[in-house]
């Protein structure tokens, strides 16, 4: 799957489950793809489907907020995101997003490449479905962090 249909996917299973768009619908796929990779003010996560799912897109700000090149942070456990005893807490979201298709208001805490612990805040998780109802993974988006107190 390309950049820019892995975009278009993230987008319209936003569209199709939470009823609004996460993107301008005026822009063209390549330039929706374009501006949420790069542009976009908001942090936007994808993981692909699995027993231990990989992140398969990260936007800038996402890569910035966890402090990764976006090609480390690309092709690393989603697990690793949350510190181990964080872990469960995040495997149940994931989990109701599964039965449900989308989550919204979730808080958690996350850790950065530095080991900087930060909360993100207002975090939505939806599945990622594509035309044939195949479940591909899940995305999460989040405007919102706060610095842990314990850092």
């Amino acid at each position: 799957m390309t950049q820019s249909e892995l975009v278009a996917l993230i987008c319209a299973s936003h569209q199709r489950l939470l009823g609004v768009p996460l993107a301008d619908p005026a822009l063209s796929t390549l330039a929706a793809a374009r501006w949420l990779a790069e542009e976009a003010p908001f942090c936007v996560l994808a993981h692909e489907a699995g027993v231990d799912p990989r992140f398969i897109f990260a936007n800038r700000a996402a890569c910035e907020c966890f402090e990764y090149p976006r090609e480390e942070l690309v092709g690393l456990p989603s697990r690793l995101s949350a510190e181990a005893p964080d872990r469960a807490e995040r495997q149940a979201l994931l989990d109701a997003v599964a039965s449900k298709g989308f989550a919204t208001g979730y808080r958690g805490l996350r850790i950065a490449k530095s080991g900087r612990r930060f909360w993100i805040e207002d975090v939505t998780v939806w599945n990622l479905v594509d035309e044939a109802g195949v479940t591909q993974g899940q995305a999460a988006t989040y405007r919102r962090i706060t610095p842990h107190e314990g850092n």
